[in-house]
């Protein structure tokens, strides 16, 4: 009896003891986020989570969601809950990488020149390493998380941080090699971005943009333009052409308007526009006349579009619409940073570039350009794809460009914010797109000579399109270009692109060709710089040229 009495004490012991733990459990829970299906799905309303997310809550294909992370080494367990995933459901793999040099800096990979003629000299442009990891290790993820670094220095600047674009690079390699299978089949692979500044718009487009939620991110990346992205130098420290052919695949467009499905494979039609834009005044409706034509000249079918304010009359329309461009009316953007009355105060009306997305990419081109040989070539080329103007940074007088609504607002928000270095559109979108792809200068020659080696200015018979700077074509005799008259000008002049555009002009239809009139106030600004060239005895001797332009006879209003 009294062994039967001690034996039971502990039993009831160790139930005593077994009953106050499982009460403590259930107490600790009521105190933590629960991560059932309602919880689930109330956080995912709060986050605007769509529907599809239940795919991986429940398991792509009826298998555990495998996910790579990248620079992760906090609040994985809030991405978790935010995604409606647990452990249980997720097959973990670290992506394992060497970090950049610490010696690097911006400049290296965007430097002032490269050797362009390397394909003569057989010397190629290098490009310093960023250390990527083998995707091959990597393969068939269904989602990459990445911390994205934030090393923001000033709020009116744009990042230019080696490790935050290694980490881009590394995610899009990831998800490219896992998601991409044939240029026609592919698999979703969602990112998620976790820090404050996201990940960079110049790689993941705000157009796959699933969820933004606080410091969190979740893409959807549409695999043919990142595959092209990832095919790209990581600079503009080598030229982008040759990369971009090798990505020439007979990739899909996201255009809906033009698609047609059939089975698992989606067949499009990629629509593409050259395009540029007239504003504030009627100065340049000739320029933009003489660039449709020399397009047209090229041999180029590419839609020609024209985005024009109210300062172009319906005269001057008539005659950009004969001339080979479609017209679109716009609302012209004042530049936040420029000074009232200047040249170039209006210049952030180019952004409205983006808002058309009826096409699938469209090369930008300023009026005050030529195109001397066809370049329908440079539709293969990603956005931002430009040519280098000095330091770091591009020439937006050429431009491909990606269409993007969202992307068009990113940008007027940021309009506000991030400075430009000469008050105008160039050096805006050198802040917003500070990742950006190296053009041959070929395909944006700026017509500027140092007179060093090529005392008359003479230009190749190589170049794609020229960008007249200084004072314009038409706004000279045709006899000779009138940068001629002026010392300081002395750098833009060049009889042999002068005469260039004029043999375009000369070309197109005559009842175009009174669009480039000569107005009597423009005569007299040519004959007092002209007597003042004269007075000083100009080497170059351009004042003594016998002038025998037909438009000093029939001046224009």
């Amino acid at each position: 009896m009294g062994s039967k009495t001690s034996s039971s004490k502990p039993k009831h012991f160790i139930l005593f003891v077994l009953l106050l733990s499982f009460s403590l459990f259930i107490l600790v829970l009521s105190f933590r986020p629960k991560l059932n299906p309602t919880n689930t799905r109330r956080l995912q309303r709060q986050a605007k989570i769509p529907i599809e997310f239940d795919l991986i809550v429940k398991g792509i294909k009826g298998k555990k969601v495998k996910v790579g992370l990248v620079n992760v080494d906090d609040r994985i367990e809030a991405t978790y809950g935010l995604l409606g995933l647990s452990r249980l459901e997720t097959e973990i793999v670290k992506v394992g990488f060497d970090h950049v040099a610490k010696d690097l800096t911006w400049d290296d990979f965007f430097p002032e020149w490269i050797n362009e003629e390397y394909e003569k000299w057989g010397i190629p442009p290098k490009c310093p390493e960023i250390p990527l990891p083998r995707v091959e290790d990597y393969e068939g993820l269904d989602m990459v998380i990445a911390r994205v670094p934030c090393d923001r220095v000033k709020e009116n600047e744009g990042i230019r941080d080696l490790f935050r674009l290694q980490v881009n690079l590394v995610v899009a390699n990831l998800v490219v090699r896992s998601g991409w299978i044939s240029p026609d089949v592919d698999r979703t692979v969602y990112v998620v971005f976790i820090g404050s500044c996201g990940p960079m718009v110049e790689i993941f487009r705000c157009d796959d943009l699933v969820m933004h939620h606080g410091d969190y991110w979740v893409y959807k990346p549409e695999l043919r333009r990142l595959k092209q992205k990832v095919l790209m130098p990581f600079g503009s420290c080598q030229l982008a052409h040759s990369f971009a052919e090798t990505g020439k695949e007979k990739w899909r467009s996201i255009m809906p308007q033009s698609g047609l499905q059939k089975g698992n494979i989606t067949i499009y039609h990629k629509r593409e526009a050259y395009v540029t834009v007239l504003h504030s005044s009627e100065a340049y409706v000739c320029g933009a006349i003489a660039l449709a034509q020399s397009i047209i000249q090229s041999n180029s079918t590419k839609d020609l579009v024209l985005l024009a304010d109210d300062s172009i009359s319906s005269k001057s329309i008539r005659g950009l619409k004969t001339a080979g461009w479609k017209i679109k009316r716009i609302q012209r953007i004042r530049s936040p940073f420029a000074q009232k009355g200047s040249y170039n105060e209006w210049n952030y009306s180019k952004l409205r570039i983006w808002q058309l997305i009826e096409y699938d990419k469209v090369i930008f081109i300023d009026a005050d350009l030529l195109v001397l040989n066809n370049i329908d070539k440079l539709f293969v080329h990603p956005q931002v794809s430009a040519a280098p103007n000095d330091k770091m940074i591009f020439n937006s007088g050429v431009m491909v460009i990606e269409p993007s609504m969202c992307m068009f607002k990113d940008l007027m928000s940021k309009s506000f914010k991030l400075a430009s270095y000469n008050g105008g559109d160039q050096g805006f979108l050198n802040e917003a797109f500070t990742w950006w792809h190296r053009l041959p200068k070929k395909f944006n020659h700026l017509k500027i000579f140092d007179g060093s080696d090529n005392e008359k200015h003479e230009i190749q018979e190589d170049i794609y399109a020229m960008h007249y700077l200084g004072l314009k074509p038409w706004m000279c005799y045709k006899d000779y270009d009138c940068n001629w008259d002026m010392l300081d000008h002395h750098p833009f002049a060049s009889d042999s692109a002068h005469k260039r555009w004029w043999q375009v002009v000369e070309a197109m239809p005559k009842k175009l060709q009174p669009y480039c009139g000569l107005t009597e106030k423009m005569d007299a600004r040519i004959r007092k710089w002209r007597g003042r060239a004269r007075k000083a005895n100009f080497p170059d001797g351009h004042w003594r040229i016998k002038v025998k332009d037909p438009r000093k006879q029939h001046y224009v209003n």
